[in-house]
C-alpha cells in the first residue's frame, strides 16, 4: 500500500513538472498579437468535460474586445446548452516584459497571460458556482492561433493539484466567422 501511494505521488509530481513552456512555440506562425486578435467582435463554441473526459456541457459565446492606451477589455457572454447564461469581463494590462496581467470579477487575484509565436498561455484561479455554493479552480489556458482570425483553446481545471475537468473551444473573429 505504501509503495502504491509513493508511486502515485511520484506520478502526480512528475506530471506537474513536465509541462510544455510557451517559449517552445516561438517559431510557430501566425504570431499571436493579443491586441490584434482580441479586437472587435468574436464568436466561440466549446465543450466542458468532466475529469473522465465525458462532455458534460456545450456552449456558445459572443465576445467583444477593445483597447484603450494598451489596456484591453474583453467582454464574454456565454450561453450553455441547458440555458444558463454567464458573463465575464476581462481587463488585460500590459507588463514591461510583454506579458499581460489579467483580471475579471470571478477571477481570484490576477492571472498572467504570456505569448510566444502562435501560442498564448494564461494561468488564473476562477471562482465557479458549485452545488449551491462556489469553488475556486486553477485554470491553465492554452490558446493556439491556427490562422490570423481563428484560435483553439484548451483549458485544464484543477483543484488541489488534481484535474477536475477540461474545456475545449474555438474562437473566431466574427468578421470571418460567416465565411
Amino acid at each position: 500500500m505504501l509503495r502504491l501511494f509513493a508511486t502515485l505521488f511520484t506520478l502526480v509530481l512528475l506530471s506537474g513538472c513536465s509541462s510544455t513552456a510557451v517559449e517552445e512555440y516561438a517559431a510557430n506562425e501566425p504570431e499571436f498579437d493579443v491586441q490584434e486578435f482580441f479586437q472587435g467582435d468574436l464568436v466561440a463554441h466549446g465543450v466542458l468535460k468532466d475529469r473522465g473526459g465525458k462532455v458534460t456541457r456545450y456552449f456558445t459565446a459572443d465576445l467583444k474586445g477593445s483597447w484603450d492606451d494598451g489596456v484591453g477589455t474583453l467582454e464574454e457572454w456565454f450561453v450553455f446548452d441547458d440555458g444558463e447564461k454567464q458573463e465575464r469581463i476581462w481587463t488585460l494590462v500590459p507588463n514591461n516584459d510583454g506579458s499581460y496581467t489579467a483580471t475579471a470579477g470571478d477571477v481570484i487575484g490576477e492571472g498572467k497571460l504570456v505569448t510566444s509565436g502562435n501560442a498564448l498561455f494564461m494561468k488564473y484561479v476562477l471562482r465557479v458556482p458549485y452545488d449551491g455554493d462556489t469553488i475556486d479552480l486553477n485554470v491553465d489556458d492554452r490558446m493556439y492561433l491556427v490562422t490570423p482570425d481563428h484560435l483553439i483553446n484548451e483549458s485544464v481545471l484543477t483543484k488541489f493539484g488534481f484535474e477536475v475537468g477540461s474545456l475545449t473551444l474555438s474562437i473566431r473573429q466574427r468578421a470571418h466567422a460567416m465565411e
